[in-house]
């Protein structure tokens, strides 16, 4: 059928297949290239299009999926394994991963060349904020010693009511920096859903915005910050501009080596029954997903561009 420009507009159906890769694509893909890295290993009889024998190999041979990627796909340890999987009774609920390895997710982010862009920030009103990978970790050098400064140490919690941006971005990554763990809330959250998370995990410093903009609205936050910080008994209120503004001291951004299974952010269940769970994933879980997810699925690399629209309230920010 076609439509007012005279374009022709495609039925699609349910079940219809939507795009197949050309060979070119297939042969040149991330996915292939660790492919070929498990047949000489492993010896593992996997074609170019063979998606489900290397999916079975990855879900039967856990040990060896799992350390052949993170060698592949050269994870920044600190320090090696000692035992990549360790069961309990025999299943994967409550297993330790890994252990013994000591890294930092931001040295998965620092790796990159200090030159080459790292962000594009878009918003609503039309602003654009880009940063250089050497950019971000300076950004991010001055908000971690700032965090310091109020007494944020490995083991403390960081809570941020915080719009989707740079400012999040930094605020985050120089908490995983200190081995300090991440919490967020979206502004757009009532205060009392922002508190039946935040008080369960007594955060050291809540870092949040003076208003975000919405639908052509600005909101101010101010009276939502304040019910929240008095309620947050020994927590510091604070702004990413305060933090960010303190340039006291210099220095690069210098991540502390944690344990593989190290805090890294807590995330929460909807609260549909009950107060939200509080979810806590790791440094070392959270490096291997990523890089499972944007190399091997996404087949990203060095100078592509992905596009994420969310809000730092949804899991999918992280």
């Amino acid at each position: 059928m076609p439509t007012d420009d005279g374009q022709a507009q495609a039925h699609v159906h349910e079940g219809d297949l939507l795009f197949t890769p050309s060979d070119d694509r297939v042969s040149a893909s991330a996915l292939t290239a660790f492919a070929a890295e498990v047949r000489d290993r492993h010896g593992l009889e996997v074609g170019e299009r063979d998606y489900e024998a290397i999916w079975r190999w990855s879900v039967t041979d856990l040990e060896g999926f799992w350390s052949t990627f993170a060698e592949w796909a050269g994870v920044p340890f600190r320090r090696p394994a000692d035992e990549i999987l360790r069961l309990r009774a025999g299943v994967a609920e409550g297993a330790v991963w890994f252990d013994g390895a000591e890294l930092n997710y931001v040295d998965a982010v620092r790796r990159h060349d200090p030159r080459s862009l790292a962000v594009v920030a878009l918003d609503e009103s039309g602003g654009r904020q880009e940063l250089t990978y050497g950019e971000l970790a300076d950004l991010a050098a001055r908000v971690a010693r700032s965090l310091r400064r109020l007494g944020v140490e490995r083991g403390d919690r960081v809570a941020a009511v915080l719009p989707n941006g740079i400012a999040a971005l930094a605020t985050f990554l120089a908490t995983a920096s200190l081995g300090a763990t991440w919490s967020a809330c979206a502004p757009e959250f009532g205060a009392p859903s922002m508190l039946d998370r935040f008080q369960q995990i007594a955060p050291r410093v809540l870092v949040a915005a003076g208003s975000y903009r919405y639908g052509g609205r600005q909101f101010d936050l101010g009276d939502k910050i304040a019910a929240l910080g008095a309620a947050l008994e020994g927590t510091a209120v604070t702004s990413f501009e305060e933090l960010a503004a303190d340039t006291r001291g210099d220095g690069d951004l210098e991540p502390e080596a944690v344990p593989f299974s190290h805090p890294l952010w807590i995330l929460y269940s909807s609260g549909t029954t009950g107060l939200p769970k509080a979810i806590v994933q790791s440094h070392g879980g959270i490096v291997l997903e990523h890089l499972k997810a944007l190399v091997l699925h996404g087949d990203l690399r060095a100078g592509s561009r992905f596009f994420w629209f969310s809000t730092t309230g949804w899991m999918m920010w992280n």
